[in-house]
């Protein structure tokens, strides 16, 4: 490895000072075979007067540029307005209790409150009244099985590090000491209350240096005694990357636990009897390349949610006694068209109990109903656009109700009631707040990417306005078995709304047409992911829709990885381009944030094969100086621990450096925000966040507001 000063910044001077290093490592270091430049290292560390300075510089050029955004004042107020609607979510019963997150208009959270049996609602849970500056997150909640406690999550500053506690329902009071180390922690209560699995990461100091997120563990915690002295159940000798699932069954004796190393699309799974003599946890499922979760019903009988020899899903019952795999036997065949999401079982106050089946096909939401006997299908429930199920629920002790969380491109959330005794479904709830919203034309179309697969695209385009080209946006994801399904979004909306097209393509990668997709698009073959965005807005410049001068790129997280190749790949299709909290330097990746648990997906630089996958498209390793780049706007945020904004710090000065495109025309830009991290915030960050995305795409695509 060598490392010294080298070339300066750009001569004409016109960004920010950036020393470019003549830094050049040779890996994997057990097998050199790659020679790979970092000329801007030394932007990993935030802290040092170099990176504090540049950052700086970078803040005022944001603004600067910000203030040439004509388009920005009329975005913000059209996507407050629009967001006005409000949330509503699905309500978890527990007996009469309800338990429902809402967010009205005005409010920075949505808060979680209890509908008593009577209608009297109470405030359980209000992020704002925690932290009056809006930083801090409610992350996940689950109440006891009779509903009389409430364990939740919450976080500060975007970091995700959630603290868990235990609140009364009734009073609200504190009846558990608070719980730290409990980020994505599952809650698996047992009756009565008294005591819940849950996961917990090892004490820092019991841990390697650079360890510390991972370490995790299954443990049985009961209330009032010190989480110190919980009662280890499981992950002793497994992964350290190992993620774990637990729950416990209604009737509290079937305890299940699931592991899987990273985002891995497969894990082991192991159940136990609780009520047995000496209960210990039986092998399910161990070291078979399948995703598998297991729900133990009213009717006693196993019910085996799997992707195994089935990439797009299917449901088997069984005897949670005896869960060896040839005694599964399928209750929901694999669909060759359509995924399998979820499932509900209705069986009280009904002849013959009833099943509820939620699917996507090609992305778009189904519901079926079948005989929970023997799984044939006896009808569906129609739903009321071309749009998206955020999850089922009923009644857990038993009931013949189901609630739908609903949403589509112009319905904000809303909950629909399909009732098993009628077969009639109705509207339960719709979101909390009034909204005009515009009308638009919703689309799913077709078309080949390079190598023929047919891939799915949602066009969303103002009505009855046939003209084009216009401004478009183009947005993907692309990666960990995610699907891009129809919802509403008030960005999306008043971009339309201003006459612009907005275009989701289902690329390889995602979900939308099961675990096969997914892996299509991983590791080795992530090439096909950047193959299917780029053929995406070659279709929609072929088909008129938009021209390259007119099209802007999005995407965050894996889908800033995907702009990022985007830009560096294809930069002539595109007149602007912005990533959000992406990762960008595959090479390193690892090393950063939670990117060791990632290698599943990506792949590892350690492997000589797979550094060599990584290598061939890392977008900062492939900037090439003289290049025109279209407009890119990097947005990262302070708090992320899951991707570290260093991604975008080092290919927005790669960027800059070797752009031959005028600031005036194409800016590569860096925005950045403190106290908020990679996933929930305060609604007027997220307004502003969207307004800058959105107005930033408008002055480099040429959309004009009126």
């Amino acid at each position: 490895m060598t490392a010294s000063p080298a070339a300066g910044p750009r001569p004409t001077g016109d960004y920010p000072a950036a020393q470019r290093l003549d830094l050049v490592e040779r890996l994997p270091a057990a097998a050199p075979t790659y020679d790979v430049a970092d000329p801007y290292r030394w932007l990993e560390d935030p802290d040092t007067p170099a990176t504090r300075d540049w950052l700086q510089a970078q803040d005022e050029l944001v603004a600067a540029q910000r203030a040439q955004w004509a388009a920005r004042p009329r975005l913000q107020q059209r996507i407050s307005e629009l967001l006005g609607a409000g949330v509503v979510s699905a309500p978890v019963w527990r007996g009469a209790r309800q338990f429902v997150i809402r967010r009205v208009a005005g409010q920075e959270h949505a808060v979680l409150i209890t509908v008593d049996a009577d209608g009297g609602e109470r405030v359980l849970v209000d992020p704002m009244r925690l932290d009056p500056s809006g930083a801090t997150t409610l992350d996940s909640w689950q109440p006891s099985k009779e509903g009389h406690l409430l364990a939740y999550q919450v976080s500060e500053g975007g970091r995700e590090e959630s603290v868990l506690r235990v609140i009364d329902v009734v009073t609200g009071e504190q009846v558990d000491a608070p719980i730290d180390r409990a980020r994505y922690s599952p809650i698996a209560w047992l009756p009565g209350g008294e005591a819940f699995y849950y996961v917990r990461r090892l004490a820092p100091a019991l841990v390697p240096a650079g360890e510390e997120q991972y370490h995790r563990r299954v443990w049985l915690h009961r209330l009032g005694h010190d989480p110190d002295d919980d009662e280890l159940v499981f992950g002793e000798g497994q992964d350290l990357h190992h993620y774990y699932g637990v729950s416990v069954s209604m009737d509290g004796r079937w305890l299940s636990i699931s592991a899987a190393s990273g985002t891995a699309p497969r894990n082991d799974l192991w159940v136990a009897d609780l009520d047995a003599d000496q209960p210990c946890l039986d092998p399910v499922q161990q070291g078979v390349d399948a995703q598998t979760s297991l729900y133990v019903g009213r009717d006693g009988r196993a019910y085996v949610f799997t992707d195994r020899d089935a990439p797009r899903g299917r449901l088997a019952v069984a005897d949670p006694a005896d869960l060896r795999y040839e005694t599964w036997v399928d209750l929901l065949p694999q669909d060759d068209e359509a995924v399998l999401d979820g499932f509900v079982v209705l069986d009280a106050g009904l002849a013959t109990p009833l099943l509820l089946a939620a699917w996507t096909r090609h992305g778009v939401s189904e519901l079926t109903v079948h005989d929970a006997a023997t799984g044939a299908r006896t009808g569906e429930v129609p739903l009321p656009g071309v749009g998206s199920v955020g999850g089922i629920t009923e009644h857990p002790e038993g009931g013949h109700e189901a609630w739908i969380g609903y949403t589509d491109a112009t319905t904000p959330s809303s909950v629909l009631r399909y009732d098993a005794l009628t077969g009639q479904t109705s509207t339960w709830a719709t979101a909390p707040g009034s909204v005009d919203v515009p009308r638009v034309s919703a689309r799913q179309v077709s078309y080949a990417s390079s190598d023929g697969t047919v891939v799915r695209m949602l066009l969303i385009s103002p009505a009855d306005a046939p003209d084009r080209p216009r401004p478009t946006v183009l947005y993907g994801y692309g990666g960990f078995g995610v699907t891009m399904t129809p919802g509403y979004s008030a960005g999306v909306l008043a971009w339309v709304e201003a006459g612009g097209v907005y275009a989701i393509a289902g690329l390889r990668g995602g979900g939308e047409e099961g675990e096969q997709w997914h892996r299509d698009g991983m590791l080795g073959h992530k090439q096909n992911v950047y193959d299917d965005f780029h053929a995406a807005a070659q279709w929609l410049v072929d088909e008129g829709w938009t021209t390259p001068a007119q099209l802007s790129i999005s995407g965050g997280s894996n889908g800033g990885l995907l702009v990022g190749v985007a830009v560096t790949q294809r930069p002539e299709l595109f007149a602007a381009a912005v990533c959000s909290a992406p990762l960008l330097d595959m090479v390193r990746y690892e090393q950063f944030g939670l990117g060791a648990t990632w290698a599943s997906e990506y792949g590892t630089a350690a492997d000589v094969e797979q550094l060599g996958w990584l290598v061939d498209y890392s977008p900062y390793h492939h900037v090439s100086p003289g290049t025109p780049y279209p407009a890119v706007l990097f947005t990262v945020f302070d708090g992320d621990t899951r991707v570290d904004p260093l991604h975008a710090r080092k290919l927005c000065a790669a960027l800059q450096h070797a752009t031959s495109a005028p600031l005036a025309d194409a800016p590569v830009l860096l925005r950045r925000e403190a106290d908020v991290g990679h996933g929930a915030r305060a609604l007027s960050r997220s307004i502003e966040l969207s307004a800058d995305t959105l107005a930033f795409a408008a002055h480099h695509t040429g959309l004009q507001l009126g």
